[in-house]
């Protein structure tokens, strides 16, 4: 296989992928503070919760959010005494080199995300190229909505 054969299939898979890794990089850079879960007093927005259930799970299921632990137990029957709510625990916060871990997967997921869009900006740069280049970028974002809703 010549280089020039190796470069023409990169440059179509890279502009077929080129979307879904958008998606994973910004997704997982989204999921690394827990964004996509409530806790707290902070409840994510559904969008963010719904893109996460289609990162973890493959799945988008409009409508199917988590509430908030406080949400939860308002909503409970007055039948039995209210449930306590979950004591607030300060040891599940992580130590030093779990968040510099998140920070380092954070640069990773920017530098992939850049890299990426700077492939794609290549790819539709090149005038011989454009159409194919287009196609490829449509196809490798339509497939994966059309699976997602079928």
């Amino acid at each position: 296989m010549t280089m020039a054969t190796l470069r023409r299939w990169h440059f179509y898979v890279g502009m077929f992928i080129a979307p879904s890794v958008l998606f994973f990089a910004l997704t997982g850079a989204a999921q690394l503070f827990s964004l996509h879960e409530a806790h707290g007093d902070y409840a994510p927005p559904p969008i963010v919760e719904e893109l996460s259930s289609v990162h973890k799970d493959q799945v988008f299921a409009l409508g199917h959010h988590h509430a908030p632990p406080a949400a939860a137990n308002a909503g409970s029957s007055g039948a039995g005494p209210k449930a306590a709510p979950p004591p607030h625990d300060d040891d599940d916060k992580p130590g030093i080199p779990t968040l510099l871990l998140k920070i380092f997967f954070l640069t990773v997921a920017a530098g992939l995300t850049a890299s990426t869009l700077v492939g794609v900006w290549m790819g539709l740069s090149r005038p011989r190229d454009r159409r194919a280049a287009l196609a490829l970028l449509i196809a490798g974002a339509a497939i994966p909505l059309l699976l997602l809703v079928a």
